[in-house]
Formats: C-alpha cells, structure tokens, sequence
C-alpha cells in the first residue's frame, strides 16, 4: 500500500471533512495535535477551519498522504482495487509572516490516521514535508512538540535536533503538565 502525497490540494468539501475527521480520530487515540481525548469532530471544526483559510489564503501549505484502505472496497464490486483512497496523514508548513524569518517556517500538526500507523507513513510525511521545503527554498524548518510521548525521539530519526525546552509548558490537564520540546531541521547543510 502507498502513499500518494498532494501539496495544496483542493479543499473540497469532501477533503475538508476528510481532514477533520482523521483529526479526530488521531486526538482521540491520543496523539498529540493540539487537543486532548474526548474530541469530537465539532471541537476540531474550528480549529481546522482556521487552518483551511490559512491554506486558501496562500500563508500556510497543506501536505495530505492518501493511502487506500483494503477495508473501503466496494463489497458488491468483482474488483478488488475498488477501495477509495482516504486521508492517511497530514500536516502543515505555517509562515510566521514575518519579513526577517521568511527563510524559514514551521511544521505544525502533524499526524497519521490511527489505522495507518505502523506502516512508516510518519517518516513518509516527513521526507514530503522537507522535500516541499526544500522546493519552495527554505533554509530550515521547525517544530515543537508534546513531551512525554516519544515524538522528539521520531522527529531526530527525521534529522531535527532539539534546541530548546519549555518544562510544563503545555499544560493537559489540572494536573498533567508537559514540557514543549523545540526542534529545528536545516536545510542547507
């Protein structure tokens, strides 16, 4: 099974919804995109709404993986390649619309579909994410992310290097506080 990669795609209505619900279900398995399990796909709405005019407006790239699932096949068809692609995994490149960091941006959320994973779809993304990067002549790429779940350690397989920690900046819960873990990826070395 592949992995098809689109950079900007067109955000249907059928994608939108896609990517809202692959949100979901990646929150609710508890990876670490911005909420914490139990979301449901109207918590996310807003947020990935912002993210959808971010897109249109040309400030940020949408990255999106399709992969086809064996268990979308159209039962009643002869044809065992009647499964439809479905949004396997995704992220962002965001601009901080800042003049003097325009050599550079950060990836934000993220995330592979929970019936996806396992399958090296994250380290995928990853090299389209840099790849895009380097297409679009940027000089390094950010990110952060959530301590305690072992991401910092995926993304230095990836090639980032912490430069930075914040101790309990996120905080999850009255009583769960996470350090939010900087990584940077230099593209020109």
């Amino acid at each position: 099974m592949t992995l098809e990669f689109a950079v900007d795609p067109e955000l249907t209505e059928t994608l939108r919804a896609q990517i809202v619900a692959c949100w979901t279900d990646v929150s609710n398995a508890g990876g670490a995109v911005g909420f914490v399990p139990p979301v449901t796909m109207d918590d996310v709405l807003p947020v990935a709404e912002k993210l959808f005019a971010a897109v249109a407006d040309g400030r940020d790239r949408l990255i999106v993986g399709w992969a086809t699932d064996p268990d979308s096949a159209d039962l009643d068809s002869a044809d065992p390649d009647s499964a439809q692609p479905r949004v396997a995994a995704l992220a962002t490149i965001s601009d901080g619309q800042f003049r003097l960091t325009e050599h550079w941006r950060k990836v934000k959320r993220v995330m592979v579909h929970p019936d996806f994973q396992g399958r090296g779809y994250g380290a995928l993304l990853m090299a389209e994410i840099e790849q895009t990067a380097r297409r679009i002549g940027l000089e390094m790429l950010t990110l952060d992310c959530r301590g305690g779940t072992g991401n910092d350690v995926f993304y230095k397989k990836c090639g980032y290097v912490e430069y930075g920690r914040l101790p309990g900046a996120l905080r999850l819960s009255a009583d769960d506080y996470r350090d939010q873990v900087l990584m940077a990826l230099s593209l020109t070395e």
